[in-house]
């Protein structure tokens, strides 16, 4: 089997949008890469699992979920390599470890698990679940969502990762994460210079 790449250190600030389905994460990540005039990051499992619905008519199976983080930190990885100052990431491994114990009774693949708790990220940006529910080939369990919201905040407190909850409207979301981003692009220049 192939393995999880590492992810390659970048002199970049990292952000990562991370939440349940249908809460906002793509276009808030779009918003904010026009914000900076950077790049972001895709979510990966999007286009691969909609290709093998496409194809065989199935959903995420417990095999599919090492290819999808191969896949995700490889798109990471080169993006990284074109970001300026920050590199906004529209899911990281730690969603999909997250999304495995919740589907498949606890199981997380051993490499995933070690890869996702390696990755190191500036900021989480956790999308709450005060957006409406859009139905699409993949998204199931809207029924579920706060339970899966809980999961995802879980997994930020365990693992001690810096996060601030976002919620209400779109305007409201994107205001807070800039402000929360500017304040550590200011400490990250502040460092620069100061060790320059």
């Amino acid at each position: 089997m192939e393995k999880i790449p590492k992810q390659k250190p970048a002199n970049l600030v990292k952000v990562v949008l991370f939440g349940p389905e249908s809460t906002g994460k793509t276009t808030l990540s779009k918003l904010l890469a026009r914000h900076y005039n950077t790049v972001w990051v895709r979510e990966y499992a999007r286009e691969y699992l909609q290709d093998k619905w496409n194809n065989e008519r199935k959903t995420c199976e417990d095999i599919d979920l090492i290819p999808i983080a191969i896949g995700q930190i490889n798109l990471e990885n080169n993006l990284s390599q074109k970001a300026d100052k920050i590199l906004i990431c529209d899911t990281d491994l730690l969603e999909t470890k997250v999304y495995s114990e919740e589907y498949y009774g606890g199981f997380v693949d051993p490499e995933l698990d070690k890869v996702a708790l390696e990755n190191q990220y500036d900021l989480y940006l956790l999308t709450y679940i005060d957006t409406p529910w859009e139905e699409d080939d993949l998204r199931d369990r809207p029924e579920q969502r706060q339970e899966m919201f809980n999961a995802f905040e879980n997994a930020l407190k365990k693992h001690q990762h810096p996060y601030i909850t976002l919620k209400g409207s779109i305007k409201n979301r994107l205001d807070k994460a800039v402000t929360e981003i500017d304040k550590i692009l200011k400490n990250k220049k502040d460092l620069d210079s100061f060790s320059g």
